[in-house]
């Protein structure tokens, strides 16, 4: 067993720190705040993602990083920058293998699905900042400086999936209690949806075995199912009432937008909901040993868990 320090106690952080402390590793989970679960194998420390030297002393003697970090969307180009090269550094101290948690930003409005070798052509100042973070950790891999990775996942679902979520705070209360749920976006587009504890097994795999340094890879992920049909599916195994979904105008959107930063900056993603955006994950689930989890052991899964919260 080795030590693992993971950068980001969010949706996504959380699940992998725990998921590595239950196979048997020292893990250390970083965050401003030193939250995360509460599990014997955990270690939370707080430290600033930015700050290379404060994380490299947590990771010192590491096997691997993993950047989970997440930003709030409205603060990427501000954000992010820092935070990348702040990270970076620590793994080149310390010489941990770094795994990224990225997403399909980076290819911009999609022609047919996506896999590991379509191009990139960010869409956006946000998406180029992406592009950017694995453009650089990937000339430092080939430099020989660092190993570096990244896992690509699409839109999240699942428990610990709230606000910042399509399938979170916005769908999964509202279709429970009989209420309709709205997409920003048409809810009849095939869309790929990837399961929350199947991102964070992806990269689990990644920063404990040998096959992923050096390349991107898309986190396993599911067959691509319309908004719709993801809110019929969890309403018939909720036992609730018959979904009914609609869309957001474009209108309400920029309306709402005045307010919410974060349907200010949909505007920028919204593509992705107006045709088909669909995840072609077969490379990585060979090289990787991962199946997706089946969408109604998913789905069973994420109304479970909004239970148990309310």
């Amino acid at each position: 067993m080795g030590k693992h320090v993971v950068v980001g106690a969010g949706q996504v952080g959380a699940h992998v720190a725990v998921r590595l402390a239950e196979q048997g590793h020292e893990v250390v989970l970083v965050s401003r705040s030193g939250s995360g679960p509460d599990h014997p194998g955990v270690r939370r420390k707080s430290a600033d993602a930015a700050d290379g030297a404060a994380v490299a002393a947590l990771a010192r003697g590491a096997d691997t990083l993993y950047n989970c970090v997440n930003p709030a969307y409205h603060r990427w180009l501000t954000d992010w920058p820092p935070v990348a090269a702040g990270l970076l550094r620590a793994v080149e101290a310390t010489g941990a293998g770094y795994v990224i948690l990225g997403n399909l930003y980076v290819y911009g409005p999609p022609s047919g699905p996506m896999a590991e070798d379509h191009a990139i052509a960010p869409s956006s100042a946000k998406a180029a900042v992406r592009a950017r973070l694995w453009d650089d950790a990937l000339a430092a891999h080939e430099a020989g400086r660092v190993r570096a990775t990244e896992l690509r996942a699409s839109d999240y679902f699942g428990p610990g999936c709230l606000d910042q979520s399509h399938l979170g705070d916005r769908f999964v209360p509202p279709l429970l209690a009989g209420r309709p749920a709205r997409l920003v976006g048409d809810p009849d587009q095939p869309h790929s949806w990837s399961y929350v504890p199947d991102v964070a097994a992806a990269l689990v795999a990644a920063g404990t075995g040998d096959r992923a340094w050096g390349r991107a890879w898309h986190v396993p992920t599911g067959p691509a199912t319309t908004y719709r049909a993801m809110a019929e599916r969890l309403c018939e195994i909720a036992g609730a009432p018959a979904s009914r979904v609609g869309s957001v105008p474009g209108w309400l959107v920029g309306l709402v937008g005045v307010a919410s930063p974060m349907m200010r900056e949909l505007r920028h993603v919204r593509y992705q909901f107006d045709r088909p955006f669909v995840v072609d994950s077969a490379r990585s689930q060979e090289a990787l040993g991962l199946t997706p989890t089946p969408h109604d052991d998913a789905l069973a899964a994420t109304v479970a868990w909004w239970r148990d919260r309310a």
